[in-house]
Formats: C-alpha cells, sequence, structure tokens
C-alpha cells in the first residue's frame, strides 16, 4: 500500500477466499433487466453499467433486496456564492445548479426520498456509505434514524493538507464525515475485521482515517469538483464487501466508486445525471482496463519463462 492506496499489482491485503467462501459474483444485467431506461455505457466482461438518468427514477426499478454495498457522495446544497481557496488561488465554492439549495425542508425532504429508495435495493445484510459535510450530514443522519437504519460509524475522513479558511473566522475545515449504516436494526453487516487491522499496522482501525486528497494521477482527464481519493472508497469497499458483490452510486460523478469496485473485483452500478461526468467515468474506467489488461499480461509472461527455466 503506498499512501494509503492498493497497489494494482500487489494483492498482499486483499483477502483470500476460503473453499467454504466461493465467490458469488452478483449478476448486475440481470438485476438492470427491470430498469425501462437504457444504460449510457454497459460493459459485460468488466460488469460496469452506467445509467445517465435520476438517481429516483433508477433506484425505483432496481430489484428489491439485491445490492450488497451503496456509496454516496449526494449534493452537499453549498453553492452560495462563497469563495474558497483551491491551488493556493480564490475560486468560487459554487459547483452548479444540482448543488443549490431549495431550502432546509427541501433537502431534508430530498435526503429522505434518495435514502428509502437506497434502503428498498440493498440486501438484508446490506450496508450504506454517505459523505458529507457539516452543510448536509445532520439530515442525512437523522433521515437514516427515520427511516429505521443502523448506524455503525461515524467515520472522520482527516485530510491532511486542507485548503486554508480565507475568510479567518472559523477553524480550517479539515474533515468529512462519512456514515456508514446497515440496512435495518436486524442486519447482520459483513465487516472484514481481520484485513481492516492488518492494513493498521495489526492494531484496531480507529474511525479517524487520515487520507490524502485525490492524487494527481486521479485527475488527469479531469476533475470533478467533489471527487474523492480512491485510497478511501477501496478501504471502504475492502471493510464491507466481498469479492463479486454488486456496488452501487446514485451520485457516481467521476465513477471513483467505480474505479474502486472494479479495482477490487466487485460488480458495479454508477448514476448520475450530468452525462460530462459519466464522460469523465468513461476516460478513468478505460484507463483502468488497460492497466490491468498489462498487468495480466506481464504476469502471463513471466509464467512462461518461468515454465521454461523448470523444462531446461
Amino acid at each position: 500500500m503506498i499512501d494509503g492506496t492498493l497497489n494494482l499489482q500487489s494483492t498482499a491485503n486483499i483477502p483470500t477466499i476460503t473453499k467454504e467462501e466461493k465467490i458469488q459474483v452478483k449478476d448486475i444485467f440481470k438485476l438492470a433487466n427491470n430498469i425501462p431506461h437504457k444504460p449510457y455505457f454497459e460493459d459485460h466482461k468488466h460488469k460496469i453499467i452506467l445509467f445517465n438518468e435520476d438517481c429516483l427514477n433508477i433506484l425505483s426499478a432496481i430489484p428489491k433486496n439485491s445490492i450488497n454495498m451503496i456509496f454516496a457522495d449526494p449534493p452537499y446544497f453549498l453553492s452560495n456564492g462563497g469563495m474558497t481557496c483551491h491551488a493556493g488561488k480564490r475560486v468560487s465554492v459554487n459547483k452548479g445548479t444540482w448543488d443549490k439549495s431549495k431550502g432546509i425542508e427541501e433537502t431534508h425532504k430530498f435526503n429522505l426520498e434518495w435514502l428509502e429508495k437506497c434502503q428498498d435495493t440493498l440486501t438484508e445484510n446490506g450496508t450504506i456509505w454517505v459523505s458529507g459535510t457539516s452543510h448536509i450530514i445532520y439530515s442525512i443522519g437523522f433521515a437514516m434514524q427515520q427511516l429505521g437504519f443502523k448506524i455503525l460509524n461515524d467515520i472522520a475522513w482527516f485530510k491532511i493538507n486542507p485548503p486554508p479558511n480565507l475568510s479567518c473566522r472559523y477553524f480550517t475545515h479539515a474533515t468529512e464525515t462519512v456514515l456508514w449504516a446497515a440496512k435495518s436494526k436486524k442486519s447482520k453487516h459483513y465487516f472484514n475485521y481481520p484485513l481492516m487491522r492488518r492494513m493498521n499496522n495489526n492494531k484496531q482501525m480507529q474511525s479517524l482515517w487520515s487520507i490524502l486528497a485525490p492524487r494527481p494521477d486521479e485527475k488527469i482527464f479531469g476533475k470533478h469538483p467533489t471527487q474523492k481519493p480512491l485510497a478511501l472508497l477501496e478501504r471502504i469497499i475492502l471493510a464491507s464487501t466481498r469479492e463479486g458483490d454488486a456496488i452501487l452510486d446514485p451520485f457516481a460523478g467521476s465513477s471513483t466508486t467505480g474505479v474502486a469496485a472494479y479495482r477490487l473485483g466487485r460488480c458495479f452500478i454508477g448514476i448520475d445525471n450530468n452525462k460530462a461526468y459519466l464522460d469523465l467515468s468513461l476516460k478513468r474506467l478505460n484507463m483502468e482496463f488497460k492497466k490491468k489488461h498489462y498487468v495480466v499480461q506481464e504476469i502471463k509472461k513471466i509464467e512462461k519463462e518461468l515454465e521454461t527455466a523448470k523444462a531446461i
């Protein structure tokens, strides 16, 4: 692991599957048969589907009790004309019309609606992770309680090198909260405790995660305004899913969740109503497909050389 990110060519930190625990790959394409909207992109070989639609429309059509894990990074509704600091420059906080608030009541109503639909799609023991700042996370947590989710952890993601606060009237915003919740109080959620301990120098991993913001190589095709680091999604996926599980992201953006899911052998359904972000997703995913192809070819080459050496 380098800077908290899994090395694509190293499997040392990935848990082995026992004979009793065979990989059961979810057929996400069968799940998508009931969805009346045509996918923006689908790849049967790599087990990925992307939809360019409002997530509420897609979530309503996904069969109930079918998704193992959801990661959601919903709008924070903080585009209010203010300013922030990015790369040492003063820039607008406005991200687009999708991030403008219509008021506290409308925001909470929206959160209740998409969370309830997500809850329906989760398997009985499935879990959901939702990230957010103080602008949105309290509404998310309250909505989860209203809907009967079982909140498992509130992760504090420490960004290590956050931008300074330009107004000098507040503490620097250095964290985001990620809520982890099971579908219901009866859920028996999956948690890969041994792996998380191994990844933390053989000590119990705490709920404070120090992870750098997205690295330059994660933004070579462009950057989504609320893009999350791959290291964050890789840890979330490894902690709460098994290989072959179905992962869904209702606000996929540039598909960091999809890239991490593909790297780790999970199936992925991503939804976003912005075509430009999905085009960015495709560029990132295609790069990952090529990377893995080259790694596989190199492994085959080495194996062939070893076989030849044995025969001599």
